[in-house]
């Protein structure tokens, strides 16, 4: 059955009127449209909803039983439209977000204070994850989306580069790098490197790049995070190729940052499932954590 609400509200007009030049006018169509409609209406239906002569429209039983029940059903259906409607401007509840550790860290505190001030009715929740966990936890459902670095294969995912930052060299700062005002990659040949698991989105760009460079190095320890990597380079257990943004705000008090050349980017980009449209309180906090990201002083 093919029955369209513009039917429905011409019969309940004509129902009550009596009348197609009245309902006509009532409902903005002429009469042959408004007549037209009452057909296709019982067309649809099998049944006769009026009895027609050129003195009066009457309603058959079929037509009195539609009428009776009409008026509570259009009210309630309009009703719940207008609910799913308001959805669109709704900017009240709860938001799962996952992210990396150095992400989680270094960017969405931001998110999370300016979303106090800016959207009181979100309740952003930020899962700390490695990056292979958020883009499962993403492709699951379990959170609404995840904060990465440019995962490579995105082919179930949409994704939006939010901020690019380049590598830089931490190293102790007697040592020979340490006197250096730019590192070059090829420099790090031979030397001992503390660097991100390969559980870390950055590891794949990082090993990239030394591989392009024609780099041989050793790893001296793989650890997950880069606060692990800061004291293992103040012990003198090697040097480290990190992202800036993995720099603490007040900076590094006992080790050098050099920037390396040439520059090698990374992408911090928002994920989530392709072909998911994300909820109207989603977009929101998704268009937060870009506009915070987008504040930040871009890397030299």
């Amino acid at each position: 059955m093919n029955v369209t609400l513009r039917q429905l509200h011409v019969f309940q007009s004509v129902a009550a009127t009596r009348n197609f030049s009245r309902t006509g006018d009532a409902v903005g169509l002429t009469q042959p449209a408004v007549s037209r409609c009452i057909t296709e209406l019982e067309a649809q239906m099998g049944l006769q909803l009026l009895n027609r002569t050129t003195r009066e429209v009457t309603l058959t039983d079929a037509g009195q039983r539609l009428a009776a029940r009409l008026p509570r059903v259009l009210e309630e259906l309009e009703s719940t439209l207008q609910d799913v409607q308001e959805m669109a401007t709704e900017r009240r509840g709860r938001v799962r977000v996952a992210s990396s550790p150095t992400l989680s860290a270094n960017l969405l505190p931001d998110c999370i204070a300016q979303a106090h001030t800016r959207l009181p009715g979100l309740d952003l929740v930020l899962l700390d994850r490695m990056q292979s966990a958020v883009l499962a936890s993403v492709l699951s459902g379990e959170v609404d989306f995840g904060v990465v670095i440019d995962p490579g294969e995105q082919d179930a995912l949409h994704c939006e580069t939010i901020l690019t930052e380049p590598f830089c060299l931490a190293c102790p700062p007697g040592h020979r790098l340490a006197r250096k005002r730019t590192v070059r990659w090829t420099d790090l040949q031979g030397e001992p490197l503390v660097l991100l698991d390969h559980d870390s989105g950055s590891r794949r760009l990082i090993d990239r790049a030394l591989a392009e460079h024609g780099v041989a190095y050793t790893v001296a320890q793989e650890v997950g995070h880069p606060t692990t990597i800061f004291r293992m380079l103040d012990t003198g257990l090697g040097i480290s190729v990190i992202p800036t943004l993995a720099l603490p705000p007040e900076g590094l008090a006992r080790l050098a940052v050099r920037p390396l050349a040439p520059r090698v980017d990374r992408e911090v980009m928002l994920v989530h499932r392709r072909n998911r449209a994300l909820s109207p309180i989603a977009q929101a906090a998704w268009d937060l954590v870009k506009a915070v990201a987008g504040q930040r002083p871009v890397a030299g």
